[in-house]
């Protein structure tokens, strides 16, 4: 393993619920594995980046429903392709060349698994998206 692989790998946290088996498929064993650390590690970059994306689009997301600002969390992740991607690139960016190998064998499924742990980070830290932030002067 070269130390690019080597040091991504040492900064990701520990997921302990997050067990790989060989009674898992491929796709789950990259997600435990590589996913969920990483898009764990990514947090509060995915947080400040939904900020920004609430932001873009004139705060209307404060003024929602709480079922209606789950709605708009699910729509932002699945069918904002702009959104998508670059929230896809802030994932891949921290594959390993050898995760990356893997990853474009089933990219599209494995597209799906990001997408859904991503909008669960979101959902779970939906008090953090309550209101928005003050501007500094």
């Amino acid at each position: 393993m070269n130390d690019r692989s080597t040091n991504l790998k040492s900064i990701r946290p520990i997921i302990a619920s997050a067990q790989v088996n060989d009674s898992m498929t491929t796709d789950e064993c990259f997600q435990n594995a590589t996913l969920r650390p990483i898009i764990k590690m990514q947090n509060h970059l995915l947080i400040l980046v939904f900020r920004n994306y609430i932001e873009k689009r004139k705060n209307v997301f404060y003024d929602l429903s709480l079922t209606k600002q789950l709605a708009y969390i699910e729509n932002a992740i699945h069918k904002d392709m702009k959104f998508r991607n670059s929230v896809k690139g802030m994932i891949i960016g921290q594959f390993t060349v050898e995760e990356y190998e893997l990853y474009i064998q089933n990219s599209s499924a494995l597209n799906k698994r990001m997408m859904n742990i991503v909008k669960e980070r979101l959902v779970s830290n939906i008090q953090l998206f309550t209101q928005p932030l003050a501007k500094a002067i």
